[in-house]
């Protein structure tokens, strides 16, 4: 299924779909695609705790991908991701509850005054990335995916795969006990996480245009 910026973020909560992002589109229609880990590209990362799941994401989208991503637990219904400038587009809003990745690649294209440049972050070659209570504005997604016990057009407010995933009732939602993605190519807004671990973490800014994919 396509592609952050030096904003800061702030709070709008994932937390309160009803109230202030899910309203005006419960009728959106999902992909079936997995919400999944990886929150360091937006500077949030952390090996303990909780990593607030709401603030105003940039006006850029970026990019993810993994040789491999599983996970258990996993729920998705339509949402919105608002910007700090007001402006708004649609997402799948996904969880997932534990999720491991192998060959991760997170980067994020920026237009600067001396030209363009890329924040690439890698991690997880030898040894998968391991994160927990994943939040993921998906736009985007392509590669191969196998559900186990996947229910597709539940009611949003009755998902119960992961903590806190329910959505606005009469939304079109999608649940999953486990999600396997090979060859995952990915396009977010946002991305949280409740943990984190970054085996052979790497990062790089490269003068030019160095995206994922």
């Amino acid at each position: 299924m396509p592609m952050a910026s030096e904003e800061t973020p702030e709070e709008v909560s994932h937390e309160a779909p009803e109230q202030i992002r899910g309203t005006r589109w419960r009728r959106f229609a999902l992909v079936l695609i997995p919400g999944f880990a990886a929150a360091g590209v937006l500077g949030g990362m952390t090996t303990q705790g909780l990593l607030a799941a709401s603030f105003a994401v940039s006006g850029d989208s970026f990019k993810m991908s993994a040789s491999e991503f599983s996970g258990q637990g996993f729920t998705q219904y339509g949402d919105v991701a608002t910007s700090a400038d007001g402006s708004s587009r649609a997402v799948g809003l996904s969880r997932v509850g534990n999720a491991q990745l192998s060959d991760l690649c997170m980067s994020s294209l920026w237009d600067l005054p001396i030209g363009q440049a890329t924040l690439v972050i890698t991690a997880g070659e030898s040894t998968p990335v391991e994160g927990t209570n994943f939040v993921l504005d998906i736009e985007q997604l392509q590669g191969h995916a196998e559900f186990g016990a996947i229910e597709i057009g539940r009611d949003a407010s009755t998902l119960d795969k992961t903590e806190g995933g329910q959505g606005p009732a009469g939304g079109f939602g999608l649940q999953a006990d486990t999600i396997n993605v090979t060859d995952m190519e990915l396009t977010t807004w946002a991305v949280t996480s409740g943990s984190l671990h970054l085996s052979g973490l790497g990062l790089a800014i490269k003068p030019g245009n160095h995206e994922c994919f």
